[in-house]
């Protein structure tokens, strides 16, 4: 399996439609979205830039008269050792040098600049102790565009110091960027913010963050959120496919196991194929397979997990998470542990276990629509030509993007490492966490694609046409706009490429339920 990461195409553009204001915090998931992709410019809030330039002072008053990890000292195995006053600027420079070893494929830009959004927002919580114009820099690469070449490892989950090591030395003008077109950028370009005069009271200060990781699992989460509400539009469709039953969904249903998440998506299905709240039973078969039988109680446990993923990663983008953290108030520095990520890697792991879940479930509801027992149609939903193959060839396509999840779902909170001389014996490795939530997006999205080629094509052969102002009936309008009705045997990489694109539009759908 290649190291490299798949991310969507960079959609960054210079004109900004909208202000993000940064203030440490209420910068929320969608906003380091919309930063990343360059649809909002960054505004440093007044009150959170006076916290920084005081949280600045204090940190040089404390570090001139204490020792101070990472100001007046080493830092790792090297806490112990004093720096003198005489190389302390310099001190700062040489720290940043020697961890901006990240190795690796060159991250994307929209991932990168995610690191960004949230380092800027973190110093603005006022923790950090750092130069007020470091922030100003970074709000200046996110409006232009222009970020630093990152590589992609070099953290276990108890700060991204590589990866910000590098992002600091470009601050620094030692270490190049690229402007909005992925292109080497010149260090003096409108783009590139001016250099920073970056030393011992900056370094540490700038690295000790996980914002690389906080950034990618905040992309991973805005996308794939999204796309479990499609997956239950899709979901919709293949129920009236194979005349579903209702009764799964019924309000009694869920008020006797009240879960939240598995309770609002019955809620959400009943309003998405106009289904009553006590639904008479159907005719003929007595209960449906579990794809669509334990939509909720699968649906629901993804949903749930995506709430407490989203409560985590909102508390760590707007913390002052930075050891020591500097308190202008008692005038102290406090060094501490609070760069663990332990909540945001488990947090993580259980979402990409919930997410597997969804996904098998789609595999299966694509096998039933394979079944003429349920669909009443021919075989694989296949023409009229003998022995022909139809969508057969889908299920073994979903079978293997659904192999990736599976392999993607395994828990990174089980690794472990023991580093700097055995001072820091415990990763939380958070950061692999999130990368493996990133690489889920995509295979994620084709399993669901090839289930929505397979029930617009059974919606299509049975003549089933849903009430237009019902929301299923919007989504099978959608979806048939872009699905080709050839039935007959050809390639269908084409049209899972294109249902897996419409799903985004899908999302919108089951958002416009009303609450």
């Amino acid at each position: 399996m290649s190291s490299r990461i798949v991310d969507t195409p960079d959609p960054f553009t210079v004109g900004h439609t909208g202000l993000v204001v940064l203030d440490g915090i209420g910068l929320g998931v969608a906003d380091v979205a919309r930063l990343a992709d360059g649809s909002a410019r960054p505004v440093p809030g007044t009150d959170a830039m006076k916290r920084v330039t005081q949280s600045w002072d204090a940190a040089r008053q404390i570090a001139a008269t204490g020792r101070v990890y990472g100001r007046s000292t080493g830092v790792g195995a090297n806490r112990n050792e004093d720096v003198p006053t005489e190389a302390a600027a310099e001190h700062g420079l040489r720290l940043l040098r020697s961890h901006a070893g990240a190795i690796g494929e060159e991250l994307p830009a929209r991932q990168v600049r995610a690191m960004l959004a949230v380092r800027a927002n973190q110093l603005l919580a006022g923790g950090a102790g750092l130069r007020p114009t470091v922030v100003t820099a970074l709000c200046e690469a996110l409006e232009s565009g222009a970020y630093p070449v990152v590589n992609e490892f070099g953290s276990v989950g108890t700060g991204d110091i590589a990866a910000l090591a590098q992002a600091g030395l470009a601050l620094a003008g030692e270490h190049p960027w690229r402007g909005p077109d992925g292109a080497a950028a010149a260090p003096s370009g409108e783009a590139v913010p001016e250099p920073q005069p970056l030393d011992n009271n900056d370094a540490l200060a700038f690295i000790s963050s996980n914002a690389l990781t906080l950034g990618q699992a905040a992309l991973a989460l805005h996308e794939l959120r999204g796309l479990v509400e499609a997956t239950q539009v899709v979901g919709a469709l293949s129920l009236l496919a194979v005349d579903g039953s209702h009764e799964a969904y019924a309000a009694p249903v869920h008020a006797a196991r009240p879960h939240r998440g598995s309770a609002e998506v019955a809620r959400r299905m009943r309003r998405l194929i106009g289904a009553e709240d006590r639904p008479t039973p159907p005719l003929g078969r007595i209960q449906d397979p579990y794809g669509f039988r334990c939509l909720p109680q699968i649906h629901g446990p993804a949903q749930d997990a995506a709430d407490a993923l989203e409560e985590v990663i909102a508390i760590e983008i707007n913390a002052a998470a930075e050891n020591p953290l500097i308190s202008p108030e008692d005038m102290a520095a406090y060094h501490h542990g609070g760069f663990y990520q332990a909540q945001l890697a488990l947090a993580l792991d259980h979402f990409r276990l919930a997410l597997t879940q969804v996904a098998r479930l789609s595999t299966s509801r694509l096998s039933t629509l394979n079944e003429p027992v349920f669909t009443r149609l021919r075989p694989f939903l296949a023409d009229q030509e003998p022995a022909s193959s139809g969508v057969m060839i889908l299920e073994y396509a979903a079978g293997a993007a659904l192999g990736d999840l599976r392999a993607f779902s395994a828990p990174a909170s089980l690794g472990h490492a023991v580093l700097s001389r055995g001072v820091e014996e415990q990763a939380s490795f958070a950061s692999l966490a999130a990368r493996q939530t990133l690489r889920v997006c995509g295979a994620y999205r084709l399993v669901v694609g090839c289930e929505l080629v397979a029930a617009v094509r059974a919606l299509r052969q049975r003549d089933l046409r849903p009430d237009p102002d019902l929301p299923v009936g919007r989504a099978l309008e959608l979806a048939e706009a872009v699905l080709a009705q050839d039935t007959a045997d050809r390639p269908l990489t084409d049209d899972v490429t294109a249902a897996a694109a419409l799903l985004d539009r899908f999302t919108d759908i089951w958002r416009g339920i009303e609450a």
